[in-house]
């Protein structure tokens, strides 16, 4: 019996995946679990129909995703810290805090997204990389100035 899938099924498949699977499994379990649905060619129409507005979604988002790295690369993000001699800094900046001024800069971006290996230790310009999507990545270039 072929049936598509609702949600991901360990040891069958993916979500949205059509799989052949014997009549008492699909009756038994994934029907009446709700995780399949018969794959009639009524719901074969659906699925491909879902699965189109899934990818012009995706793309929709990919778009959107260059557009905000495009303006957040020219942006550049002042944070003021407490220094002691040579520029090095008391603690450090974290990726907590450039959130925060991305988030004052129009720009809301979530403080793990922020690829700073270790929190800024010294002051002056760094460049700071920022995962916006898979396939997105968008750096700002963050002043650390003195107190």
């Amino acid at each position: 019996m072929k049936v598509i899938l609702l949600q991901d099924v360990k040891g069958q498949g993916k979500k949205g995946e059509v799989k052949e699977v014997s009549e008492g499994y699909a009756r038994n379990f994934l029907l009446k679990k709700g995780l399949a649905k018969e794959a009639t060619p009524g719901n074969m129409k659906m699925q491909e129909a879902h699965k189109k507005s899934e990818e012009k979604r995706k793309q929709e988002e990919l778009e959107e995703a260059k557009k905000v790295a495009k303006v957040m690369e020219e942006t550049t993000i002042t944070i003021k810290a407490k220094s002691g001699e040579g520029g090095r800094l008391f603690g450090g900046v974290s990726s907590k805090q450039i959130a925060e001024e991305l988030k004052k800069a129009n720009f809301k971006v979530d403080k793990r997204k922020i690829e700073l290996p270790e929190p800024i230790r010294t002051l002056g310009y760094t460049n700071v990389p920022i995962k916006l999507h898979q396939e997105v990545t968008a750096t700002v270039k963050v002043h650390v100035v003195e107190e």
